[in-house]
C-alpha cells in the first residue's frame, strides 16, 4: 500500500548526504500520504548506506506505527506536528547542515540580502524562540514542532518553506519531499552567502522590497511564469 511514499522517503533521505547536508547519521526526511493519513520516515539511527525503501518506517497522523520493524526517528513528532498543521505540505526535511546550523544556534534569523533567497522565501528565514526547561523535559520532539508553530502565526508556510529551530538546526518542508529537500539545500547556500555578505558589508540592508516582490512572486505568485506549467 505505502510503496510511493517508502520510494520517495528513501530518495529524499539518500539526497541529504549526497548534497552535504547531513554528518554521521544527523538528519531525516518524510513523505506523506494525506488520502492514506500516513507518511514515511526514515529509521532512527541508522546509516544512510543501510537505507532502503523497505525499512523506511510507515506512521499515522496519530502517530502509531503502521508498518515497519524499525524505531522510526527520534523527530517523528515534529514531522507529525508540522504536517497536522501545515496542510499544503507534503514532506519534511530535517538537517544540521552546517551554516544553516550556526545561525540557528546562535538564535539569529538569516536575513534576505538577495535574489537566490527570495526565490525560496518572501522574507527572513525566520528563528524560534528558545524552548524552555519545561517543554525540553516533556514531550520535546512534539513541543519543537509546536515553537516552530507558534513562530509561525501569520505567515504562510508556503511563503516562508523552512525554520531555523533555536539552539538546534533547521526544518524545511514543500508540497513534496523533493520539494523540501530542494529548500533544504537553498536553506544552506543562502546561509552561507549571508555568513560571506555580512563579512563583506557589516552594515547591509535586506532586499528592498521591490526586487524581493518580482522574485519571489514570479516564482511563488498567482501570475507566477518560471519555470513550465505543470
Amino acid at each position: 500500500m505505502y510503496t510511493e511514499i517508502r520510494r520517495e522517503a528513501y530518495e529524499a533521505n539518500l539526497a541529504l548526504p549526497r548534497h552535504g547536508l547531513i554528518n554521521l547519521t544527523f538528519g531525516n526526511a518524510s513523505a506523506a500520504d494525506r488520502d492514506k493519513g500516513v507518511f514515511a520516515i526514515k529509521p532512527s539511527g541508522v546509516d544512510y548506506d543501510e537505507l532502503s525503501p523497505e525499512n523506511m518506517v510507515i506512521v499515522d497522523f496519530d502517530g502509531k506505527i503502521v508498518e515497519g520493524n524499525l524505531r522510526p526517528s527520534s523527530d517523528t513528532p515534529t514531522h507529525r506536528c508540522l504536517l497536522l498543521a501545515f496542510e499544503g505540505i507534503g514532506g519534511v526535511v530535517h538537517t544540521h547542515s552546517t551554516k544553516a546550523t550556526a545561525f540557528a544556534q546562535a538564535g539569529k534569523p538569516i536575513p534576505n540580502f538577495g535574489t537566490t533567497h527570495a526565490d525560496y522565501f518572501y522574507g527572513e528565514i525566520p528563528v524560534t524562540r528558545k524552548m524552555t526547561p519545561e517543554e525540553i523535559a516533556s514531550a520535546y520532539e512534539w513541543e519543537t514542532g509546536n515553537v516552530i508553530l507558534e513562530r509561525f502565526k501569520g505567515l504562510n508556510p508556503l511563503d516562508f518553506p523552512g525554520v531555523l529551530v533555536n539552539r538546534h538546526a533547521p526544518f524545511t518542508w514543500g508540497k513534496s519531499v523533493a520539494k523540501a529537500v530542494e529548500v533544504a539545500v537553498a536553506v544552506e547556500c543562502i546561509a552561507e552567502m549571508a555568513l560571506m555578505s555580512m563579512q563583506l558589508n557589516p552594515g547591509l540592508q535586506a532586499i528592498e522590497q521591490e526586487l524581493l516582490d518580482k522574485h519571489f512572486l514570479r516564482k511563488h505568485g498567482a501570475t507566477a511564469y518560471y519555470g513550465q506549467p505543470e
